[in-house]
């Protein structure tokens, strides 16, 4: 017990030495897990909703650490028409919680190790989601990208927004496995 309590008081001590960063109008606390952040942002409420539809609010409130690739409202709404609200039936749980789970990555990466990494890696560099399957990280001029299992590109737009449990980058485009 003594363990965990040094290892929360840590996490919180570096969290404080993080900045907050505005996200959807809102400020995004470093000392908050994903969760406790993302619902107050107005340009997530699509994620938002779709983690609560798949049951993964739980796991992302745990403590991780996390990488999540956070598409945003527009994002989303660049899916066919009727793609949300048929992902988001029950039904289709196991399929929304697949492509969900294709946005995080184990572990807390920032955009500094992805820059880095990519230079290392010839211009691109991959890693495995938690869904499984793999995201390939590549820059274009001073802009970072991801690119799906389907070829599809999305622009992290806002780096960085670390959270108690880890970090979000936020994307442009919804990532598919």
């Amino acid at each position: 017990m003594t363990v965990a309590i040094g290892t929360q008081a840590n996490a919180q001590n570096i969290a404080k030495k993080q900045k907050t960063v505005m996200v959807g109008g809102a400020a995004m606390y470093p000392t908050k897990n994903i969760v406790e952040n993302a619902v107050n942002s107005k340009d997530h409420t699509t994620l938002v909703a779709a983690v609560k539809a798949a049951g993964l609010v739980e796991t992302l409130q745990s403590e991780g650490p996390f990488t999540v690739l956070a598409p945003t409202n527009a994002a989303f709404s660049k899916l066919p028409e009727g793609t949300v609200e048929m992902l988001v039936k029950p039904e289709n749980k196991a399929m929304l919680t697949k492509i969900l789970t294709y946005h995080v990555i184990p572990g807390k990466i920032s955009a500094k190790d992805l820059w880095m990494w990519t230079k290392k890696n010839g211009g691109k560099y991959t890693a495995e989601s938690v869904e499984g399957e793999k995201l390939t990280f590549w820059t274009k001029g001073n802009d970072l990208y991801v690119t799906d299992a389907k070829n599809n590109s999305a622009k992290i737009t806002i780096a960085d927004v670390n959270q108690s449990n880890g970090v979000i980058h936020v994307i442009d485009t919804v990532l598919m496995p």
